[in-house]
Order: structure tokens, then C-alpha cells, then sequence
């Protein structure tokens, strides 16, 4: 009898402990429209120059499109906003994630995104590596399909997927989708 009463309690205890415990240990930052982040990025005509980096890690785009396409980060106020239905690049401001920076640069044309690619995102490990390589070209193209923000996190890769879309609605909204 004894036996029992302690495996009750135990079991009890345990079921307390476990529907205690906080399962998001995550902060995720909200931009919302007042607020500005410091090193928001820019909205450029252009892709930037590759010499231009000073000091931050970035990354070559995908393989797919070929080129690489670094974007510098800035602590400068933000460009004047381009007028709907502009085209150009617009880089989204640089997120900082408990992994890494991530930063998301967007191709837009005639009003539509016709690319969206990651310029900075956590590569300084071999898992970082291997998370990003699928992850990073699925946000990519799901932002081509979506044509906004409205896209879902890539599972396994939900911290870089989080920072990723922070950045992508500061380069959406620099270009006014």
C-alpha cells in the first residue's frame, strides 16, 4: 500500500513539473509602424557592391540565381520610401536571432516581388550550415509565390524563419506592398 501512495505522488508530481515547464523560451521583437529599428536597411535601385561590407558576415545568395549579393548594414535612417508600383531592390533591416543575423534583400518589379533572398543568415557551423541550405531557399520561394510576409516558418529552421520575416516586412514595407 505504501508503494502505491508513493507512485501516486511521484506520478503527480512529475505531470505538475512537466505542464509547468515553458516550452518558448524565445523573444521574438515586433516592429510595428512608429517604432524604428536601429541599422534599418535601405531602399537601393541597385544590388550593392560586394566590397562595400565593413566587417559583417554575409552570405552568397542560392546557387540557383548564381551571384552574390552582400548588403552592407547600416545604422543610417532609412531612404526615402519609393513610390507603389516602383520596382528595384529594397533590403529589409538586419535581424539579430539567438544563432545569428539574418537579412532578407527583395527584388521588386512593375509592384510584384520577383525575388526575395537571404543576404545575411547563421552559417558559422555545420548545422547552421545544414539547416539554412533547405531553409533559406524555401523562405525565398514561398515570398516569390505568397507576394507577402503571410508565409509559413520552415520547421526546424524556426529562429532563422522568425528573423527572416522580420526582415522581409521592413524590405516590404520600405517598398510599399
Amino acid at each position: 500500500m505504501r508503494r502505491i501512495a508513493v507512485a501516486i505522488m511521484g506520478t503527480i508530481s512529475g505531470l505538475v513539473l512537466l505542464f509547468s515547464y515553458h516550452t518558448s523560451t524565445s523573444s521574438r521583437m515586433a516592429v510595428s509602424g512608429g517604432t524604428t529599428v536601429a541599422g534599418a536597411g535601405t531602399a537601393t535601385p541597385t544590388v550593392p557592391d560586394p566590397a562595400a561590407t565593413s566587417g559583417t558576415s554575409t552570405v552568397p545568395s542560392t546557387p540557383s540565381t548564381g551571384t552574390a549579393s552582400p548588403a552592407p548594414s547600416t545604422s543610417s535612417p532609412a531612404a526615402p520610401a519609393a513610390p507603389a508600383g516602383s520596382s528595384g531592390s529594397f533590403t529589409g533591416s538586419s535581424v539579430d536571432t539567438r544563432w545569428g543575423a539574418v537579412q532578407v534583400q527583395i527584388t521588386v518589379q512593375d509592384g510584384k516581388i520577383t525575388q526575395a533572398q537571404a543576404v545575411k543568415y547563421p552559417h558559422n557551423n555545420g548545422r547552421d550550415q545544414q539547416i539554412n541550405a533547405y531553409a533559406v531557399p524555401t523562405l525565398n520561394q514561398e515570398v516569390v509565390t505568397a507576394q507577402s510576409a503571410n508565409i509559413d516558418a520552415v520547421s526546424g529552421a524556426t529562429v532563422t524563419s522568425d528573423g527572416y520575416l522580420q526582415s522581409l516586412q521592413s524590405a516590404i514595407d520600405q517598398a510599399h506592398l
